[in-house]
């Protein structure tokens, strides 16, 4: 009786069905988080994102007004609404599978109460005048996919492919976050390798300032902050 569910645990590991998914949950700056195929496995990166935003802007958005664009399971937007009670906090996502399991999440974290959450195409159903806007979207060209390994295959593939470059939904933010931001509001993006010099580059030519980027554990660099007006 113990051994059986154990044996189908190692056949579904065995074809190379993400570990998190065969646990339920994953552990994220501190908290515990129910993981299935209706969003993204969140990554290391993704916490270290969270590191950043905290250790870096900690005086600029505990009082602040933020979204979480993409945000899948919702961990960005809840580590952030945990870390800083005083903060007004939306998250948003195009996937209402996603929504769904974000808002599982609220409850299972005590924070439903802290955390609006909207069905959204990046930014297109949300009133602006925000202080920061963190984003953690698909930024994987469809022209890699035989190069992932089998296991993020089975992440939802809207959470994975942004298009041909690999770079086109974080363009687009660039492009549209500044009618959203307060001035002087903060974008922080994670990013895709070699995504870096391009993307900079569309933040200058849309009058961003004070951009700058961070490597990742990997020595990646993995993600740009910039603000705006």
């Amino acid at each position: 009786s113990e051994i059986s569910p154990l044996r189908e645990m190692v056949r579904r590991r065995g074809a190379r069905e993400p570990l998190q998914h065969l646990l339920g949950t994953v552990e994220f700056y501190g908290g515990t988080f129910g993981c299935d195929k209706r969003a993204l496995v969140p990554r290391p990166e993704t916490e270290q994102l969270v590191e950043l935003l905290i250790s870096r802007f900690k005086s600029d958005i505990s009082h602040s007004r933020m979204i979480d664009v993409g945000t899948g399971s919702g961990v960005i937007a809840l580590s952030l609404a945990a870390e800083f009670p005083k903060a007004d906090v939306v998250a948003v996502d195009i996937s209402e599978d996603a929504l769904m399991l974000a808002r599982e999440n609220a409850e299972r974290l005590g924070l439903a109460d802290r955390v609006r959450f909207e069905q959204s195409n990046l930014l297109q159903n949300i009133q602006p005048g925000f202080d920061l806007i963190t984003a953690n979207l698909p930024y994987v060209s469809t022209e890699e996919r035989h190069n992932l390994s089998r296991e993020v295959l089975h992440d939802p593939e809207v959470a994975v492919f942004a298009g041909a470059c690999g770079d086109e939904l974080l363009q687009e933010l660039i492009a549209r976050a500044p009618s959203w931001l307060q001035p002087g509001g903060i974008l922080a993006l994670e990013i895709g390798i070699g995504q870096s010099e391009a993307l900079i580059l569309a933040l200058a030519e849309k009058n961003y300032r004070d951009i700058f980027n961070e490597k990742d554990y990997s020595g990646v660099t993995r993600f740009l902050f910039a603000r705006y007006g």
